[in-house]
């Protein structure tokens, strides 16, 4: 008996050597610890850029990767070219400052920017898609509600004083629930232009007009009036030509003339202002009845009737045709220089217009004010610099979430570099885009700039200037740099659309509404009370849209003592449904928090342990049964 006690006391002995050694060889294998967290941003361009530079450099990291997803006209390549050229200029202070560490930025560019976007979103599903996406500010939303775009808002903070002179209605197409997820990158406006030499026929001297537009002292009102005269007068076929199709954008300008809106920031839903519906639609009413609208202008055709009606000589001098007023936008100024909408008289042949001749023709004014008291407007639709959720994916370590920070910190700050006054002037002049900042309009406005421009004297790295060289030499031209410069003040007035998934279904109700209204199918009060059973009876509309105000009793655009009476508004505001979900149609998907990435060497380390503890159990059990005497 005594033999078996010793017998077992030496076998338990023997397990507890066996599970200190096993334990010691547990907490000695080479596990892989998280990294310390990189440098916090400064809002110190250089400052943070080393920083973050030399911590990836003190572990191992000397070339980061960048991939851009971007698209467009062939002249606004620098939604690309920006990036790289702002990844170089980065390098360059990394060299400067004896930092081993290399950015490499390249990327894809697609002519049709929604079909880049449907790529981003079907590659982002296989970790495929570009760190980088420059696009449409309206994709901000759905894809920062599905967790693919990542937000940018206390880094955004910290540089403030760096975006302080954005113009901030442009700014603010970034937010989405009251979050930062994009820096703007372009935008354009949407100018009401006025025939020259029709207002010269009329003797209407144009020279102190886009003040007084400015000021709301010339509204939609004296349109009807002087597009009126110029018919009367024999100076114009037409009083106003607009756009066709459909009524998104250009024609929304006049709901924000007219004092309504379209979307309701507090409750998330979109807006059907039944009173400023309605005086849009009875002015345009009003133009077509009096022939100075083309009733069928909703099926016109872009090259061979609205153009060339736009910047052609009146059909009595045998051109094509002419108007007063067209809305359009600041694209259509080269538009006119690049694409033969122009008949010429002396040769009857089709060309453009010189830049000089597009300049005599055409003044330029903010979208008026609907009646006093109202104020002017414009509408923009800006491109974004976009930060992917997953940017910096394709580099060493990116797991960790420490790198996985030091990566999108630096991502940040190429959009930071990428947003430089240069970089933004130079995408202006070459895509005929407004910039989005005051200190890049200021550049177009300094001759001295403008000058090197034209001689290729600009700070750019060699392999990105001999890309957007042949753009410069032909975009380069001193009456169109001075047209973007003088019409950047209109950024001031500007309104966006709303960034709702169901905006272009009540855009496509709108455009089918105004249609009707102009061919004269149906009256303004009609085409008010359509759009409104159009939205109750569509499922999304109804749950997601509030229908606020009413129709005006008896408002007309131009008041005469025979119909003038008083117009009546109201504050009674109808919700279509009671639900309070802002009516989505994209799924919510989680994206994978850095902070529930699991740290390094921690499932190994357990499967160890689980192995020690079997063990453990085995051994006890076989000394038990030695000891018993089996």
């Amino acid at each position: 008996m005594e033999s078996k006690g010793r017998r077992a006391l030496a076998y338990i002995a023997i397990v507890l050597v066996a599970v200190s050694a096993a334990l010691s060889l547990s907490w000695s294998m080479p596990v892989k610890a998280q990294a310390a967290n990189p440098p916090a941003l400064t809002g110190n361009l250089e400052k943070d850029v080393v920083a973050i530079g030399k911590w990836l450099e003190s572990h191992g990291v000397t070339t980061v990767k960048y991939t851009v997803m971007t698209g467009g006209d062939p002249n606004s390549v620098m939604r690309l070219y920006g990036l790289v050229e702002a990844a170089e200029d980065l390098n360059d202070i990394l060299a400067k400052n004896g930092v081993n560490v290399k950015i490499v930025v390249t990327g894809e560019y697609n002519p049709n920017p929604g079909a880049e976007y449907k790529n981003f979103v079907s590659k982002y599903a296989l970790g495929q898609n570009g760190d980088f996406f420059v696009n449409s500010y309206v994709y901000i939303a759905p894809l920062a509600e599905e967790g693919r775009l990542l937000n940018i808002t206390k880094w955004v903070e910290v540089y403030k004083s760096y975006f302080s002179d954005f113009y901030p209605a442009i700014m603010k197409a970034g937010w989405y629930k009251g979050q930062q997820y994009g820096i703007p990158q372009d935008t354009e406006a949407r100018p009401l232009y006025i025939r020259k030499d029709v207002a010269a026929c009329m003797g209407w001297n144009l020279d102190d007009l886009a003040k007084k537009v400015e000021e709301g002292k010339f509204t939609w009102a004296d349109v009807f009036k002087k597009a009126m005269e110029a018919k009367e007068k024999g100076c114009a076929d037409w009083g106003l030509i607009h756009r066709k199709g459909s009524a998104h954008p250009d024609l929304i300008q006049f709901i924000y003339a007219f004092g309504g809106k379209l979307y309701d920031e507090k409750t998330g839903k979109l807006v059907v202002d039944e009173t400023a519906i309605y005086k849009w639609f009875e002015t345009e009413y009003e133009f077509a009845r009096a022939g100075l609208l083309p009733k069928d202008m909703m099926s016109w055709d872009w090259a061979t009737q609205i153009h060339p009606t736009v910047v052609g000589e009146s059909k009595a001098k045998g051109g094509t045709g002419n108007t007063l007023f067209f809305i359009g936008g600041v694209w259509h100024w080269t538009e006119w220089q690049t694409k033969a909408y122009y008949l010429d008289p002396k040769t009857h042949q089709k060309r453009p217009l010189t830049a000089k001749e597009v300049e005599e023709k055409f003044y330029y004014t903010l979208f008026p004010a609907g009646e006093p008291g109202d104020k002017p407007v414009t509408l923009s639709q800006p491109f974004m610099w976009m930060i992917a959720a997953n940017a910096g994916k394709s580099n060493p370590h990116y797991n960790d979430p420490a790198f996985r920070k030091a990566y999108q910190e630096l991502a940040f700050l190429i959009v930071v570099k990428a947003s430089d006054p240069l970089i933004n002037a130079l995408h202006s002049v070459m895509s005929s885009h407004l910039p989005v900042r005051e200190k890049a309009a200021a550049l177009l406005k300094d001759p001295n700039w403008v000058a090197k421009l034209q001689k290729l004297q600009i700070p750019v790295h060699p392999d990105v200037l001999a890309k957007i060289k042949p753009i410069i030499q032909k975009t380069a031209n001193q009456i169109n740099i001075q047209f973007l410069a003088n019409v950047t003040y209109m950024l001031n007035y500007t309104h966006l659309t709303p960034s709702h998934p169901y905006y272009p279904k009540l855009a496509g109700i709108f455009a089918d509404a105004i249609d009707k209204v102009i061919r004269g199918e149906m009256t303004p009060a009609q085409a008010v009370n359509y759009v409104v059973e159009k939205v109750k009876a569509d499922p999304d509309l109804s749950k997601s849209t509030e229908i606020v105000g009413s129709i005006p009793t008896g408002w007309k655009l131009v008041k005469t003592p025979a119909t003038t009476t008083t117009t009546t508004k109201t504050t009674t505001t109808h919700t279509t449904a009671t639900s309070t979900t802002s009516g989505t149609a994209t799924t919510t998907t989680t994206p994978t928090s850095p902070t529930a990435t699991p740290k390094a060497g921690g499932k190994s380390r357990a499967v160890v342990i689980a192995i020690i503890v079997i063990v453990i159990i085995i051994i006890i059990a076989a000394a038990y049964y030695m000891a018993r005497g089996g």
